[in-house]
């Protein structure tokens, strides 16, 4: 059994992780005509439903604001965390163990730690794409104040990367494809629900509270977003921040590490 500082050794990366992320874009750029039309449709079909239809009921608003203005940084979160997660998930799965194409790139001087630090990259980049959209067509409805929600799309990178990384762990550790429900059920659908995303976490009970401050990173997300498009900066919003930080720091680490045990034999 291998010592537990194993799975935290830092990893050696070079340039070469690029040539992954590189590889990964194009392909995506032959699909990105049906890869960007569910999140270009479901933020606008949410904000018509929940924002219009419920919040029509939710008259005197949420923490100041309007129940529409009040959801949307949660659904541009949802949508940050969705694509890096299922990115290195599902389709780095089927990357690894039907396609073998990891296989075909540890064939070149690429080493396989950078292969998997390229994934975690690129899975970050599409919930960086997929975060901007959301955040155009939330600001298409004008629910946007102030010029801070610009600092939304960097900050999209940096969740991309814990959620990306969250995955690359649960891939190294799931037995089939099939086994991926549990993380999904058990781990990003409470996030969905809990984290702020459609109400405030204060009106739940006091240790919910602090589960999901403590353990949801969509919860310091929605909590960063929302601040960023509605312009009301707070001290919250630098804890949420260095949180991320620590933690996607670790999670990338553990996730390298985990992927190499898995793989190599």
């Amino acid at each position: 059994m291998k010592p537990l500082s194993s799975y935290f050794k830092i990893p050696n990366l070079t340039y070469r992780l690029w040539k992954v992320w590189t590889r990964d874009r194009d392909v995506f750029m032959k699909t990105y005509k049906t890869d960007l039309l569910i999140p270009l449709l479901e933020p606008i079909l949410y904000l018509l439903a929940m924002g219009f239809g419920l919040g029509f009921f939710i008259t005197e608003g949420v923490n100041g604001v309007s129940y529409i203005q009040f959801i949307a940084p949660g659904l541009v979160s949802i949508a940050i965390m969705y694509a890096a997660f299922s990115e290195c998930s599902y389709s780095s799965y089927v990357r690894i163990y039907f396609q073998k194409t990891y296989d075909a790139i540890v064939a070149t001087p690429v080493s396989l730690e950078e292969v998997v630090a390229g994934e975690i990259l690129w899975g970050a980049t599409k919930g960086l794409i997929n975060g901007t959209i959301v955040l155009a067509v939330v600001a298409a409805f004008g629910l946007i104040k102030g010029p801070l929600f610009l600092l939304v799309i960097p900050f999209s990178f940096l969740v991309g990367l814990i959620f990306s990384s969250i995955a690359m762990c649960c891939t190294a550790l799931v037995s089939a494809i099939d086994a991926f429900n549990y993380p999904f059920f058990l781990f990003i659908t409470p996030m969905f629900l809990f984290s702020g995303t459609f109400f405030p976490i204060t009106i739940l009970p006091k240790p919910v509270q602090i589960l999901a401050q403590v353990l949801l990173p969509l919860t310091h997300t929605v909590n960063i977003i929302r601040g960023l498009t509605l312009g009301q900066f707070n001290a919250s919003m630098l804890i949420s921040l260095v949180w991320l930080l620590i933690v996607t720091a670790v999670l990338f680490i553990l996730s390298i590490n985990l992927m190499k045990k898995r793989l190599v034999k």
